[in-house]
């Protein structure tokens, strides 16, 4: 049985593990003051034209998330996102346990748009309601779409207008940065006040890379961090991960890999004329499957189910860097025969 459930059931990279043999014995500081930290940090600050920027290792994207909201506001302070946001919808009320509202607007194709910042902000206008200081948004987003560097650009523009910050979650980040539309990580670093790079997802053991902009946003994260449990002792296993994803171009060759994998389901599926719920590029696919296809499609693969539909099931079908083009052929055929 081959899993479509996600991008995390494999293990690592290969590149990864041989990087993290080869440094096993080597003795280093701890809690992220090491030499592979150190390189870690630099390449991504090359990468993103950023020498100023400040670049924390974490261990997994709900911790980074609530990390970096938690410490960017006030407890009198909201964050907002779409209904479809994975703060809102997969992270167990890690959020708001810290206690923040998030404040939510139906998504459009799985994103934020200007217009519902407008709302919520016009909406919210004096001390007798929690006060927006955050926008959150995913890159790729919970449904797979993407946003556009347009995009980005626009909403950083009507951020700026309600003194707001703009968060980006990367968690699959290298999934749309091979997208000719989609926002480098340079133009990322431009319109955003932190965002965090993703590796549980895109090929490391663990790990994402919290990368702060804004200067309001930087003093003593450390303590915040080693407060909220987040400081890893070793955390030379991030950067050491980190490092060889950024080096050269591992990352963006996973985000290609996976994007080929996923588009040749994708294709077929279409071609059978089976509904796609949003249209995406990226690993992600949501599809409308009915009961007679979902059941074929189980003998021999796992996908996730996403609730009923009249006659069938919506799914999610994921592809990640150890997709075999084997079993996507595979997949393919079974589709193609149904």
């Amino acid at each position: 049985m081959y899993s479509f459930l996600n991008d995390y059931s494999e293990g690592a990279h290969p590149q990864i593990l041989e990087a993290l043999n080869q440094t096993n014995l080597i003795q280093t500081v701890g809690y992220g003051k090491d030499e592979y930290c150190h390189l870690a940090q630099k390449v991504i600050k090359e990468r993103i034209h950023n020498e100023q920027a400040d670049v924390h290792f974490l261990v997994g994207g709900t911790q980074t998330n609530m990390l970096m909201i938690s410490y960017a506001l006030k407890h009198y302070q909201a964050v907002i996102a779409c209904d479809e946001g994975h703060i809102q919808v997969h992270e167990t009320g890690a959020v708001e346990g810290a206690g923040h509202k998030i404040l939510t607007r139906p998504h459009v194709h799985g994103k934020v748009t200007c217009q519902m910042i407008e709302d919520i902000c016009q909406q919210h206008t004096d001390e007798h309601m929690v006060q927006p200081r955050m926008v959150y948004i995913s890159q790729t987003t919970e449904l797979g779409t993407y946003y556009t560097r347009d995009e980005l650009k626009a909403l950083y523009e009507v951020t700026r207008k309600y003194d707001l910050y703009l968060f980006l979650d990367g968690a699959r980040l290298g999934s749309a940065l091979v997208l000719p539309d989609a926002p480098t990580l340079e133009e990322i670093a431009q319109y955003v006040d932190a965002f965090y790079i993703g590796g549980t997802k895109m090929g490391a053991l663990f790990g994402e890379a919290l990368v702060i902009i804004h200067d309001d946003l930087k003093p003593q994260f450390r303590y915040h961090m080693k407060n909220k449990g987040a400081m890893l002792a070793k955390g030379r296993l991030l950067g050491i991960q980190f490092y060889e994803l950024f080096k050269d171009h591992l990352y963006e060759d996973i985000g290609l890999h996976e994007n080929r994998m996923a588009d040749m389901i994708r294709q077929a599926l279409i071609k059978k004329g089976i509904p796609l719920y949003e249209p995406s590029a990226t690993n992600q696919i949501f599809v409308d499957l009915p009961q007679n296809a979902l059941e074929a499609i189980e003998k021999e693969f796992m996908v996730t189910h996403m609730g009923a539909i009249p006659g069938g099931e919506r799914v999610r079908i994921v592809t990640s860097w150890a997709t075999s083009q084997e079993a996507v052929l595979s997949f393919v055929s079974l589709i193609e025969n149904l």
